[in-house]
């Protein structure tokens, strides 16, 4: 105490004499601040206290700790109390903290007892005391047994349950909050906290025989870890160092009486705390009296050492075990016969009496089976199964069944289960007796005229009129069965006779001696239970209330209504125990709500949302589980319940509590999320909009409170809503839920559900329910933070494929915005997982592969579906992704620079695509990615886009072949001669007119495939004509020598397939009876060849450093030879291809049809271009060349034209070229 005052008080020293040091030095430091930071007169005014009289000084500082000396008495006797004292006099401050220090720092003179008493206290301030108290500590890089031990020095941990319950939560909170990978959550913390005080106190207890291995702490703490184990080496060393070194307080001098521990070993947990220190009472000064006793007691001693006698003192009562394990059956027979045949009133109330304390002793020993055997007998000896037979020494029995209930419900376990059925028949009976209506009435559906009746209500004065009973449940009751069934009398039938009716009726009367009073205290007694006893109660509570609710001719709630009274008793208890009873009642509620009553599940139900209100009131502290192990029974009802009533019930329920307590939910958000995400995909339309409706709200104006203590339930939510974008009942709510999803990913880039005093570290990426982790596994080197984007990417990844069109371009520009907005926090690993896993998988219908016609062993030809089911976009969607891709890729390039093969690699799988639009939006994407970055592109990055526009114009050649072969085997006929041959096959059937049918069809689709690839690969020219013109000066030589290659392939393949005439005949033939257009094959080669031939001379002419490197001049007049000789055999010329003069010269030439007239026209731009490139070369290159195409020009003058432009651009050639070589 001295210390704390000389840090408080600062009267100055230095005036004082010498003398008085010594003696003030404890007092001198004890003045408090006051809460207004106020100092007496003489801290203000230093030069004051030369004024001041020794005397005056030493007689404030005396009263000073008067005052404080008495505010610390009265804190030992009352703490609330003394607290209240100590700030009223200003010797504390008014704050949890201040107070905290002072109980922490100044336990000088305080009972360490009344510190932990009162840090256990549940009133609002001392909690705050509490926790601030324990917020005081840093346990970081402390170990956990150290940590306890440390916690531990400074008070003593009260005696009542409740409060080391709330001291122990707060510190497993605090230890997590130091020590954020040290467990999973709190509650490990939290329970070993409790091993490790249980293992202190059978380690260094002397009255506690067996001790606990090794093995057996390590067994205890199994599964303690959300599930998993804790490593076996670290239990071990913790065991070791609580073993050999016992967690002691500073001054821990106080011993346990022998008493104290033998009454520690009944009460279970709650009395497993050797470091619990149970008030003690003050030894009084004897009087005269109490020394006179003493000096008898004394003379007794020395008399009795005297005797012959020789007596031993047994302490160890476990020596009755050997007694009653003698005689314990022939009790049981003398009782149980005696009570059977004798009707004596003293000798049948000796017998329960006997019966009573049977119990109790067995009960003590934990002697189950002798224990079992005497309460099931005097549970048979109540006769509540054969009620007409019941005596007043029946109801006796019941009287003692209720004491026996009440007296020694501690050590029952598994023998309430009878006493339970006892008081559950007894209930039935006095149901019966007033004439309330049976609980069947209303827990099952009534169809007949006997249902009917069972319902009407029957009291005593009605049976005692009529000579029989018609109701069934009554004449059961009256029937009487075995005390072992579960509906007493069901396998009885008849009437009951007049006597049996009259003893029923008098032994009805007789049971009025038991009230409800004495039913209903047995179980509020349930509050007094121990630890295991609760856990056994409800156990056996839940076992009588399911044989109630089964049985097949009265099915009853009074159980069940008893359960929710129980639970509802015993939330208070502490958390340990509170969750081993919720295990058993949470299977229970489970199993009953999936009952088909539908009836007795909207009751449960209904019971379960009372209790989750109730229990909801409860503040929960971060890092625990509780309120989600609460909720989950309404979770898995949810998901597996087939009654829709039931369904909606639970989605109002849940409503109803999240919108009352949305404070006050924490880590109940993961089964609040489970339930709506499972009403997302119900099949009623009313449970899926009512869910999103309370989503919506949550959502819009609930938000922070979802990650307040627990960051990773934002997962939860974008489930949630990924689930509702699923709904197939209204559009409107998916494209809400999508919207809702930018709003998150807005909050999540914000930093807005990081929890308070919670850092990234501490979060982690794992959900409770609905565990898909595949998308995370995908994305190496993740960060934590990046863990939270990944489920709502993926998700809106995966709602681009949706079959509904609002929602494919309403999820893609979301997806790609929340990218372009937030991109900038992602790290290139997390960049190169968002392409990999979201990005890419978008485009994967845009490239599938061309489905062709395929033609089986057996049958026609037949034509399948080109289009994958639901893997293709819609022109507008493609367009719209292919944008977007772009977008995102200029805008990050720097980052995605790495990316440049794939994100080409999509757009050119757009040319690819057999979906009509898909090649021009792919050609404008590229065109527009290179016309963006053209100047930040390197050369190998040129090459990369190049070799990608090479494959995908050569890639689609193989297939498109194979696809034309199919046409080798199928005969179009003539159309003149189609259809008339109709009618005479249909005389014999229709086999021959399918196959011709079949055969249109697939030429019909030959001629649209030929067509939409005429116009692929004149695009892919095109787009590398505009590439090249604008960026030019950024190309390589080798660059350039990929272009020629794909002109030069894309030419040849042209040429090759204008010159199949077989296949233009077929087409011609079925494009004329099917009044379709014909390919543009013409038109094909003529503009694949001159672009080849204008890409050349623009080389040759305007790069001639590149032209002579790569010796495009010879490769441009063989072009321009391969164009006239296509132009010849068009013409049909005998000698356009002959290099020999020796063969015989055809002296008539016929004139050439319109059709050939036509198409030489549609040839005459393409050699005109041919002739004027040739006339442009220098003399030296032309006199170089003209041996090569001197014989075509000459043939071309003696061949037919349809313009008279041939003519005259070859009259130059010949005057202005050839003619100055001739006349050298």
């Amino acid at each position: 105490m001295g210390n704390w005052m000389d840090q408080q008080l600062k009267i100055g020293d230095s005036d004082l004499p010498r003398s008085l040091e010594s003696d003030t030095s404890a007092e001198s430091h004890s003045t408090l601040i006051a809460e207004d930071g106020a100092l007496p007169d003489c801290e203000l005014h230093p030069e004051m206290n030369s004024e001041l009289s020794d005397a005056a000084t030493l007689e404030q500082r005396r009263a000073y700790k008067i005052e404080l000396q008495k505010g610390v008495s009265l804190f030992n006797r009352k703490p609330s109390k003394g607290v209240e004292f100590l700030i009223n006099m200003k010797k504390v401050g008014n704050s949890p903290e201040e107070v905290a220090f002072f109980l922490k720092n100044n336990t000088t003179g305080l009972s360490e007892t009344m510190i932990g008493d009162y840090l256990g206290e549940r009133e609002e301030f001392a909690l705050r005391v509490m926790h601030a108290y324990v917020d005081s500590f840093n346990f970081k890089s402390m170990d956990f047994g150290e940590a306890i031990r440390f916690f531990l020095r400074g008070f003593r941990l009260p005696g009542e349950a409740q409060k080391i319950d709330r001291i122990m939560e707060k510190f497993a909170e605090r230890y997590c909050k130091c020590n954020p990978n040290s467990f999973t959550s709190a509650d490990t913390a939290y329970v070993l906290a409790y091993s490790v005080i249980m293992l202190n106190t059978d380690a260094h207890n002397s009255m506690v025989k067996d001790k606990m291995s090794k093995a057996d702490f390590i067994r205890n703490n199994r599964g303690i870890d959300d599930g998993k184990d804790l490593p076996e080496e670290y239990l071990g060393a913790l065991y070791d160092q609580i073993v050999k070194n016992e967690i002691k307080m500073k001054a821990d001098s106080v011993p346990q009486s022998k008493q104290a521990n033998s009454l520690n070993k009944l009460l279970g947990l709650d009395g497993i705390l050797n470091m619990v220190s149970w008030k003690q009472t003050e030894e009084k000064p004897l009087g005269a009296n109490g020394l006179l006793i003493r000096h008898i007691q004394e003379q007794f001693k020395a008399k009795s050492g005297k005797s012959e006698s020789v007596y031993h003192t047994v302490s160890d009562v476990a020596i009755l075990r050997f007694m009653v394990e003698v005689c314990w059956g022939p009790m049981l027979a003398a009782f149980s016969v005696t009570l059977d045949q004798s009707d004596d009133r003293l000798a049948t109330t000796q017998c329960l009496q006997g019966f009573r304390h049977a119990v109790h002793v067995t009960a003590i020993m934990g002697m189950q089976t002798q224990r079992d055997a005497f309460v099931t007998s005097v549970a048979k000896f109540t006769f509540l199964h054969c009620a007409a037979d019941m005596k007043q020494k029946n109801v006796d029995a019941v009287k003692a069944i209720i004491s026996i209930a009440i007296e020694d419900g501690n050590h029952l376990q598994e023998a309430w289960e009878h006493i339970l059925t006892c008081l559950s028949r007894i209930e039935h009976l006095q149901l019966l007796g007033e004439g309330a209506p049976t609980d069947a009435s209303f827990l099952s559906v009534s169809n007949t005229e006997t249902d009917e009746k069972m319902a009407k209500p029957i009291a005593l004065q009605s049976l005692k009129k009529k000579g029989s009973l018609r109701n069934p449940a009554v004449m059961a009751v009256v029937r009487g069965g075995s005390y072992d069934s579960t509906a007493v009398g069901v396998n009885s039938s008849g009437l009951v006779t007049p006597e049996q009716i009259n003893h029923f009726i008098a032994n009805l009367n007789l049971l009025d001696q038991i009230g409800n009073f004495e039913l209903n205290h047995v179980f509020g007694h349930s509050q007094r239970l121990n630890s295991d006893a609760i856990v056994a109660f409800v156990k056996a509570l839940c076992k009588v209330s399911i044989s109630e609710l089964q049985s097949p001719t009265d099915p009853r709630v009074f159980c069940l209504t008893k359960l929710v009274e129980i639970a509802h008793y015993n939330m208070n208890r502490i958390r340990l125990v509170w969750s081993r009873m919720w295990n058993v009642l949470s299977d229970f509620f489970v199993s009953v709500g999936l009952s088909e009553n539908l009836s007795v599940a909207i009751f449960v139900m209904d019971s379960l949302r009372q209790l989750a209100m109730k229990f909801l009131e409860r503040e929960e502290l971060a890092n625990y589980n509780f309120q989600n192990e609460f909720l989950r029974p309404f979770v898995i009802v949810m998901q597996k319940s087939n009654s829709a009533e039931i369904r909606e019930l639970i989605i109002r329920c849940i409503s109803q509590m999240v919108l009352s307590r949305v404070t006050n939910v924490k880590s109940g958000w993961k089964s609040v999320f489970m339930v709506f995400t499972a009403a997302a995909a119900d099949e009623q339309k009313s449970i899926v909009l009512l869910a999103f409706e309370t989503m919506e709200k949550i959502v819009r104006e609930y938000f922070p409170h979802i990650t307040e203590t627990d960051a990773t339930t934002f997962t939860d939510c974008v489930r949630c809503l990924l689930k509702f974008t699923n709904s197939r009942f209204n559009s409107d709510v998916s494209l809400n839920a999508i919207a809702f999803l930018r709003f998150c990913a807005v909050k999540l880039a914000e930093g807005g559900l990081v929890c308070i005093d919670k850092s990234l570290d501490d979060a982690s990426p794992v959900t409770v329910a609905n565990k898909d982790d595949s998308d995370i596994q995908s994305f190496a080197d993740i960060d934590d933070h990046g863990s939270y984007w990944v489920p709502l990417l993926t998700g809106l990844s995966k709602l681009t494929s949706d079959s509904r069109l609002a929602i494919r371009k309403t999820s893609l520009e979301v997806l790609f915005n929340i990218l372009k907005d937030h991109g900038h926090l992602f790290s290139l690993p997390f960049w190169i997982g968002v392409f990999s896993s979201v990005v890419l998988p978008i485009f994967n219908g845009v490239c599938e592969k061309r489905d062709m016609p395929v033609k089986d062993e057996q049958d026609s030809p037949t034509l399948k579906c080109p289009y994958p089911d639901g893997s293709n976009w819609d022109t507008e969607t493609s367009a719209v992704a292919a944008q977007c891709l772009v977008d995102l890729f200029i805008s990050f390039y720097n980052v995605l620079r790495p990316q440049l093969s794939n994100v080409v690699s999509v757009l050119t799988g757009y040319l690819r695509s057999s979906i009509q639009g898909h090649a021009s939006t792919g050609v404008a994407a590229v065109f527009r990615l290179t016309g963006e970055l053209g100047s930040r592109l390197s050369d190998d990055e040129w090459r990369e886009i190049f070799l990608a526009l090479k494959g995908a114009a050569t890639s689609m050649l193989p297939g498109f072949m194979k696809l034309l072969r199919t046409m080798d085997d199928i005969m179009v006929p003539d159309s003149s001669q189609s259809y008339p041959n109709t009618e005479t096959s249909s005389d014999h059937g229709m086999t021959n007119d399918d196959i011709e049918n079949d055969n249109l069809q697939t030429v019909a689709y030959v001629v649209s495939r030929m067509k939409s690839h005429i116009a692929e690969q004149l695009l892919i020219m095109q787009v590398i004509i505009d590439m090249y013109k604008r960026h030019l000066r950024f190309l390589s030589a080798a660059n350039i020598n990929i272009i020629v290659e794909i002109f030069s392939s894309i030419a040849s393949h042209a040429q090759q397939l204008n010159s199949d005439t077989t296949l233009q005949r077929k087409t011609q033939k079925a494009c004329s009876i099917l009044e379709l257009s014909e390919p543009p094959m013409v038109h094909f080669e003529n503009e694949a060849y001159q672009n080849y031939l204008n890409f050349l001379q623009d080389l040759v002419k305007n790069n001639p450093s590149v032209s002579e490197e790569m010796n495009l001049e010879s490769l441009l007049v063989a072009v321009c030879e391969k164009i006239l000789q296509i132009y010849l055999n068009c013409a049909d010329y005998p000698y356009a291809m002959q290099t020999s003069v020796e063969k015989p010269v055809t002296h008539w030439i016929l004139p050439l049809g319109s059709a050939k007239r036509e198409e030489l026209a549609a040839r005459t731009p393409l050699l005109v271009s041919a002739l004027e490139a040739l006339s442009g070369l220098e003399r030296d290159s032309f006199g170089k060349y003209i041996a090569n195409f001197f014989p075509l020009l000459v043939d071309l003058v003696r061949s037919e034209h349809s313009s008279g432009e041939v003519q005259r651009v070859l009259s130059n050639i010949f005057q202005s070229c050839i003619g100055p070589i001739i006349m050298q």
